[in-house]
């Protein structure tokens, strides 16, 4: 079970990477972002944000103590649930996957609060919920800089 877990929290060994394995984690989430994008079902998008959430805590939990740390960095499903929250809801395009993406990885580096707050949760919890909250900024700024720069992002 621990080796499916590391799997899973690892988004298949991606989160080995050598060179920001966080970054990697979040194109990772550009892929699957990509299989929702091409259904255009909302319904899949919300189970599949909903699957990823509960993954990720099962997951991240045990991969902590594979890893011995708090929120190690092989663990990068978090960053996947991040960039599937940015981008959720949101009619993305290329342009606007690309912002969100760049827009994740800064709200992920620097936490605003309460996103530092719940990254000092317990196990899978905090692994999950401090990225789950950067989404959101990310999200929410997406959506301001599509509506200030309408032609440029889409």
């Amino acid at each position: 079970m621990t080796r499916l877990a590391v799997f899973i929290a690892t988004v298949a060994y991606c989160g080995y990477f050598p060179i920001a394995p966080g970054t990697v984690g979040s194109a990772a989430g550009l892929v699957v972002y990509l299989l929702v994008w091409w259904t255009q079902s909302r319904a899949i998008e919300v189970t599949l944000i909903a699957v990823t959430l509960v993954l990720g805590i099962w997951s991240g939990t045990i991969a902590e103590r594979y890893f011995g740390g708090i929120d190690p960095g092989p663990v990068v499903i978090d960053e996947v649930l991040g960039m599937l929250i940015t981008l959720a809801f949101i009619p993305a395009g290329w342009t606007a996957a690309l912002t969100g993406f760049f827009l994740f990885r800064v709200f992920d580096v620097i936490k605003p609060y309460p996103a530092s707050s719940l990254e000092r949760l317990h196990g899978g919890f905090g692994v999950m919920l401090d990225d789950a909250m950067a989404a959101i900024y990310a999200n929410l700024s997406l959506r301001i800089v599509m509506w200030l720069l309408p032609a440029w992002v889409r």
